[in-house]
């Protein structure tokens, strides 16, 4: 049986990644079979979960998904595996609805795993005991009985803490973790992802060690037998077509979703990365998704090849199917100015983007198609935006793939510019059985092709 542990907090920034991280990454050497997912929409931690544990990270994101698709998907992704680990987002009761239905405790309920609660405990002592009581209270139901204490300043301040939690709680102490820099620096968007980290792999190496070194792991993780025998998992049922979907893969772009990936190669399509920064063109494809990222990062890089931003334009003004997401969108603009910064980009569409010290569109988003070029006439499109730019609109106007009915977009109340069989926007969508955009986009891919 998969042990499935759900790492939470009391709130974010508590140090959850650092111990899904260093644990996922310790499993992994000592011999297990990691799976790890992470709850709601985010890129950047499941970067660093994917590289702990050597295998794709999956989100579970109440948001784009239904109960039962998320429990299946974690069961079909755990298959198999040694050790379930998920990295929760903010508090263990937090979420969008206020009856908890897509809290983290909701989620680890659906899927029966253990919690295990990260404590931040600055300024905190013997008020640790009240804090574990009334969670423990409120989540009734739950398998909630492990903690791990972090940012602890001395010895003194730990001996206070566990004394408290032994004498008025029934929690296990599994770790004590002393106040640490922070190993993953964080920017405007957050932690830095790991295909722009130079030093990833010493990264995770340190909070590997941290977690060795500072927690009674071996009762984190589950049991093994010398006998117990790794699963094959089956491999994806695909159709048959001989179409080559590019995918932007660089220091620049690499905000995707593995299981849009596989979706993408199970209409049929063959994935063919791409390095914007580096290579001179674009190869022989079919169709192109440009996901998001960090292009104002890598912006002199994309700036000074030329003869991609070049060949990109060309084939989009000869009818190229491109999917432009968020990071993408800024990639085909005119220009991008970030602080004192203004790099040139493709100049597909005739606008300029600046960016800010804080959001225009945070949160999640609720999407209506309309003039869409795919097609497609849903009403109630879920997806996520996270993006500090902003567009400036020069003279060129253009006709919108979207209906903005949650979220800013745009310009707050539509998304998705579109330039001949291109579509670019800044809401990042999420192929599920709520709403399979890869589909139309190879469905469209293949009607241009004929």
């Amino acid at each position: 049986m998969v042990q499935s542990l759900l790492i939470s907090s009391t709130k974010k920034s508590s140090g959850k990644t650092i111990i899904s991280i260093g644990l996922s990454g310790l499993a992994r050497n000592i011999g297990y079979d990691v799976q790890t997912f992470k709850k709601g929409p985010d890129f950047i931690d499941p970067s660093w979960l994917a590289l702990a544990s050597s295998r794709p990270c999956y989100n579970l994101d109440f948001n784009t998904m239904g109960s039962e698709e998320i429990k299946r998907m974690y069961l079909e992704k755990s298959h198999g595996m040694g050790f379930s680990l998920i990295e929760g987002t903010k508090g263990l009761f937090d979420g969008i609805s206020t009856d908890g239905a897509d809290s983290n405790a909701r989620l680890a309920s659906l899927l029966k795993s253990q919690v295990l609660l990260v404590i931040d405990c600055e300024g905190i002592t013997r008020g640790i005991a009240p804090l574990l009581e009334g969670y423990k209270s409120f989540g009734k139901k739950l398998k909630l009985n492990k903690v791990i204490l972090n940012n602890v300043s001395t010895s003194r301040h730990e001996s206070k803490l566990i004394s408290a939690i032994s004498r008025y709680t029934d929690f296990r102490v599994l770790g004590v973790i002393p106040s640490i820099k922070n190993f993953i620096v964080e920017r405007h968007l957050g932690l830095v992802p790991t295909f722009q980290h130079p030093k990833k792999m010493k990264v995770l190496s340190s909070l590997v060690s941290i977690i060795k070194n500072n927690t009674d792991y071996t009762k984190l993780l589950p049991s093994r037998s010398k006998s117990q025998k790794k699963i094959i998992r089956s491999s994806l049922t695909k159709k048959k077509n001989s179409l080559v979907v590019g995918i932007a893969s660089d220091a620049a772009f690499g905000f995707y979703y593995p299981d849009d990936m596989e979706e993408i190669e199970r209409q049929g399509c063959r994935v063919k990365k791409i390095d914007l920064t580096r290579e001179a063109s674009l190869p022989s494809i079919d169709g192109l998704f440009i996901g998001g990222g960090f292009p104002e990062i890598q912006a002199q890089k994309l700036q000074n090849n030329r003869s991609m931003k070049e060949s990109i334009r060309n084939a989009i003004n000869q009818g190229l199917p491109v999917y432009a997401e968020c990071g993408g969108l800024m990639y085909l603009a005119n220009s991008i100015k970030f602080g004192k910064s203004l790099t040139k980009m493709c100049n597909v569409f005739d606008i300029d983007i600046e960016m800010h010290e804080k959001p225009i569109g945070r949160g999640y988003t609720v999407l209506e198609s309309d003039n869409h070029p795919w097609a497609m006439k849903n009403k109630n499109i879920h997806a996520h935006e996270f993006h500090y730019s902003s567009v400036k609109f020069n003279k060129k106007r253009y006709k919108y793939a979207y209906n903005v009915k949650r979220g800013y977009g745009i310009n707050g109340r539509k998304d998705g510019l579109i330039y001949k069989n291109t579509i670019a926007s800044f809401s990042h969508l999420r192929s599920t059985s709520k709403f399979n955009w890869a589909k139309y986009f190879i469905k469209f891919i293949e009607q241009n092709n004929g």
